[in-house]
């Protein structure tokens, strides 16, 4: 080794859950030595950072980020690592969340796992929805659209903000013809609005969510069911919003009655309508991004927090569209 790398870091560990930050089996540890020219080493109360060259300077960056994190009670995770240290090796510098390392957005039900942003554009986007009536939230499968949305609209049920929560998806793949589908109204929208049950019984339960169903405090729709309503009180969620038309979306936007609130999110890669029809999310955009009240959120896939390979896939999918605009 060179002088350089001879040089050792070393960072405080002392008062924090050891466990939380290296994850079972030092597993966290391992993941940041992947690609590090380095050794990461704990030794009682202190954890060393040998070697590295030019990246033990970033490596102590994230790994105070981390350690941070940890004391203000967060258990890290293999996403939080991989998105940490692959902000820093990409930009030269550590993207910060800000309120990724304050409170917790929500609580899981039965558990004291919190619910926390875990990167920069979800911080913004949690952001957008706390002070905006209408947010519209367009990134990639991944990048958590729909689960931050639920999450916070339990967070406003919670502190009685609203009164109930509306769900509410375009029925693209069946026409929107439902009477084609067996069983009752809801056996035949449960397909369409599966992911949004999904993000629910993460954060709330299935038995709890079965009640709030019951007395009508959490309410699931197609789309085409919207029209004539006026929804009041209500924390309202439009997902899959890239399959709508334009005129579908302007009918759902209006719907909006008093004290509510409407999160709209969507993929623009991903229009399944026919090609003729313009995208009311596409549209949306055009007259609207001026408007006061109003906010768009635009993820990508720096904020992908599913499977690692969610995000390589999405980059490649990206890079083979840009290739294929220019040919």
């Amino acid at each position: 080794m060179s002088p350089k790398d001879d040089k050792t870091i070393s960072l405080d560990l002392e008062g924090i859950e050891q466990m939380n930050l290296l994850g079972p089996r030092d597993v966290n540890l391992r993941l940041l030595e992947d690609g590090f020219d380095g050794q990461l080493v704990v030794r009682g109360d202190k954890l060393h950072i040998n070697g590295g060259g030019e990246l033990a300077g970033p490596m102590r960056e994230v790994l105070a980020d981390l350690i941070e994190r940890v004391r203000q009670g967060q258990v890290v995770d293999a996403v939080t690592v991989r998105y940490l240290w692959d902000s820093v090796t990409r930009t030269g510098k550590l993207e910060q969340s800000n309120g990724a390392q304050g409170d917790p957005l929500l609580f899981a039900s039965g558990s004291r796992t919190a619910v926390r942003v875990k990167s920069a554009g979800q911080q913004a986007y949690v952001e957008a929805m706390r002070d905006h009536d209408v947010v519209f939230s367009v990134g990639p499968a991944g990048t958590g659209k729909t689960f931050l949305a639920v999450v916070m609209a339990m967070d406003y049920l919670k502190r009685q903000l609203v009164d109930r929560i509306v769900l509410v998806r375009p029925a693209v793949e069946a026409g929107e013809q439902l009477g084609f589908l067996p069983g009752d109204l809801q056996d035949k929208i449960n397909p369409y609005l599966r992911p949004l049950f999904d993000a629910l019984s993460d954060i709330t339960g299935a038995a709890k969510i079965s009640r709030y169903i019951a007395d009508g405090t959490i309410e699931a729709s197609p789309l085409a069911y919207m029209r004539g309503r006026t929804l009041n009180n209500a924390f309202v969620i439009l997902d899959e919003a890239q399959n709508t038309t334009v005129g579908q979306m302007k009918m759902f936007l209006t719907r909006l009655g008093f004290q509510s609130k409407a999160v709209i999110t969507g993929d623009i890669t991903q229009i399944d309508l026919a090609a003729q029809e313009k995208s009311g999310l596409i549209h949306v955009r055009e007259i609207l991004s001026e408007t006061e009240g109003v906010a768009f959120v635009d993820l990508d896939g720096r904020d992908i927090v599913r499977h690692p390979l969610v995000r390589k896939i999405v980059d490649a999918f990206e890079a083979a569209s840009i290739s294929s605009n220019r040919t």
